[in-house]
Order: C-alpha cells, then structure tokens, then sequence
C-alpha cells in the first residue's frame, strides 16, 4: 500500500516472475522498505534496471580510512577527487609534484580548472593539449550523470569564459572514459619525470575517485619524488 502497487503484483514481484518493475516502481518500493543505498542499489540490480543518479546536495567528506590510505601512499602522489572533479584530499607526495592545494579555494581546486587555466599546471603537463582533450572529454562523460545540476553548469559557464581551448573543445561533444595512463612531468625543479596513474572509485555511493600516481624508473623518477618530499617543508608535509 505504501509503494502504491498490487499484492498480487507485488508477490509476483517476490516470487521473481518476469514482471519487469519499472524504475519508479522501484524506486517506491525502496523507500516503502526503507532500503539503504547499498540495499537499494542491490534491488535494482536484481530487476536489471539502471539506478537513477541521486545529485549529492551535502558537502562531500573525506572519511577516516581513505584519508589513512591516501597518507600512507609515501612515495605515490594521490588525492581524492568528489562528483566535479574537484579535490578534496591530497597527500605529501601530490604537494611535492603538482603543489600545494590547500593554497587553491573554491573553483581553483577543480582539476578542469586547473588544467584548462592555472598557469604553473598547465606547465607541469609535458603533453599538454593532447592530455586537456583527454580531460575534457572525460569530464563530459562524468557530467551527464548529472543534467541540469548547477554546480556542473555554473563550472562549465566560467571555464567557458576564462579558456579559450575549452570554449572551443566543449561543443566538439566528445567523451572519453580513461582510468589509467602515463603522464610526463616537467617539474620546475626536479625536471623531467614520468608516472602512471590509476583513477579508483570508491564503492560508498558518494561518486568519489582516487587517482593515485606511480613514478617509473624513467627518467629516474623515483629518485627524484624522494627528492622533493625531503625539500618539501614541515607545514606541507600534510594534507
């Protein structure tokens, strides 16, 4: 009665005959049960429908054991990305090689904002053009999960104002899904170095990524992230 469906359609239901609840259906059904996410997401498996995106309205927070995980990553700079790609955690080792985020406020700690229009960035990315493309289409990708939210349209508005690569890029409308890759370096101060970065989702329901970033043997990279965690000062040496 409370889901607003038939006893005997809802016994069918139970009794797994070919009844193909529709996404609605399902989704009453789920706040009749007083389903958590992870129940939810369970029962929409088991019908084989695709869950409806619910656009996160609360602040995104870091828990405990990510933030323990991502410190202990010494010699792999990682952070935490949320739904905007905006970064919400960071460890040492980020710091050392793409600087300090907790100097950036508000949209300039946004990855497509960082890419497409903070200068010391941009210089960092050896491929630059190629990996700005990359990033553009996968963010369009990450963003049609949610149409119409504000935050997205508000931060695809101003980075339509302030680059010109990305007004021009966007309208071309491709996408791209890439989890892993390599990418070239030019440090201002250690040169030349060469990681390959891995992008993990975290299975809390929150669309939170972490990228974690590996230095290769080339151009003795290793060696030279050990470097600049040693230069790097005591007051940035935490997240």
């Amino acid at each position: 009665m409370i889901a607003g469906v038939g006893t005997t359609w809802y016994t069918w239901l139970e009794q797994g005959r070919e009844v193909r609840p529709s996404v609605e259906v399902l989704t009453a059904l789920a706040e009749a049960l007083r389903l958590d996410a992870a129940e939810k997401q369970h029962l929409f498996i088991l019908a084989g429908r695709q869950q409806p995106e619910r656009r996160a309205v609360a602040p995104e927070k870091v828990d405990g054991p990510l933030l323990h995980m991502l410190q202990s990553l010494v010699l792999q700079p990682a952070y935490v990305v949320g739904r905007r790609w905006d970064v919400l955690a960071w460890n040492p080792a980020a710091v050392a090689v793409f600087g300090d985020y907790g100097l950036l406020e508000g949209d300039a700690r946004n990855i497509v904002h960082m890419v497409f229009t903070n200068p010391h960035h941009r210089r960092l990315l050896v491929d630059w053009e190629q990996l700005a493309r990359i990033v553009l289409a996968s963010f369009r990708a990450a963003s049609a999960r949610y149409v119409g939210d504000p935050d997205f349209e508000r931060l695809i508005e101003l980075m339509t104002r302030s680059s010109p690569e990305f007004r021009a890029w966007w309208p071309q409308r491709d996408v791209a899904h890439r989890l892993s890759g390599v990418k070239h370096v030019r440090h201002p101060s250690a040169g030349g170095m060469t990681f390959e970065h891995m992008s993990l989702s975290v299975g809390d329901g929150s669309d939170m990524k972490l990228i974690v970033y590996t230095p290769l043997a080339e151009q003795n990279s290793v060696a030279k992230l050990q470097t600049l965690l040693d230069a790097l000062p005591a007051e940035r040496r935490s997240a």
